[in-house]
């Protein structure tokens, strides 16, 4: 996680009497990836039928990076994907869920990600990413042109797209201010550009940071032990944001 690279980046064009500021950045930056974020591999495997197999199925399909994977979790139960198939289950229909995600992603990486997730012909596909883009300090127009693209491939399959844009990192206890600031003013960044981009390619889009930021904020339960991804609350409460435009997508009720 480059935030030592975003630390500099949000420097530019300060004054010199301001530059000191950088210093401070960059020590934090670097006692927080010594600390260490939750191993990849901590992730709970997720795929399966939810529901009574002898009903319709409905194929949900979740690509993104460790938020869609479930890292910060250890029961499958509780990652975002599981706990939309449940409540999509409970219209009587058989939820068959399979992730593409793959912790670390960032929107460049989505690509493979979508290739895999056609090949299952889903009904409909959830995407959350955004958060790696914003600690790394991707370029905006790279962002948005992958995501464009992502999107856009699966739409033209006619599978319809809810993308949960980068969520509120300025929320996140991992970091000490002033970094926790700065990467949450990128974070937004981040989020604004998504959201026009999968407008723009025809996919719907739900703003993470907005739907639950305030509740991560003021909720340190919100987060799992390593203070950046969400523990089994804070997924439910995603899963409860996103849940109304994947119902509507799949025209299911949205029943919490």
């Amino acid at each position: 996680m480059d935030v030592s690279r975003l630390a500099v980046l949000s420097a530019t064009g300060l004054t010199s009497a301001a530059l000191a500021g950088v210093g401070l950045l960059v020590v934090e930056a670097a006692l927080t990836i010594r600390r260490g974020f939750l191993s990849p591999d901590t992730a709970p495997a997720q795929d399966g039928l939810i529901g009574d197999p002898s009903r319709p199925t409905l194929r949900l399909a979740m690509l993104g990076d460790s938020t869609a994977a479930g890292v910060g979790v250890s029961r499958a139960q509780h990652t975002v994907g599981r706990q939309l198939a449940v409540r999509l289950a409970r219209d009587g229909r058989c939820i068959h869920l399979s992730a593409s995600a793959v912790a670390g992603s960032r929107v460049s990486d989505l690509g493979p990600q979508v290739s895999r997730a056609l090949l299952g012909q889903p009904d409909v596909a959830v995407v959350l990413v955004g958060a790696n883009d914003a600690t790394h300090g991707t370029r905006l127009e790279t962002v948005s042109h992958h995501l464009r693209d992502a999107v856009g491939r699966m739409r033209a399959a006619h599978v319809p797209v809810v993308v949960g844009t980068c969520p509120d990192l300025g929320s996140a206890p991992a970091w000490s201010q002033p970094l926790r600031g700065v990467i949450g003013w990128r974070a937004h960044q981040v989020a604004q550009v998504q959201r026009a981009a999968t407008t723009a390619a025809g996919g719907v889009c739900v703003d993470i940071g907005a739907a639950t930021g305030a509740i991560f904020r003021a909720d340190r339960g919100t987060f799992s032990e390593d203070g950046f991804h969400p523990s089994a609350d804070g997924y439910r409460l995603w899963a409860e944001a996103l849940l109304p435009a994947v119902a509507d997508a799949t025209s299911a009720p949205a029943t919490l």
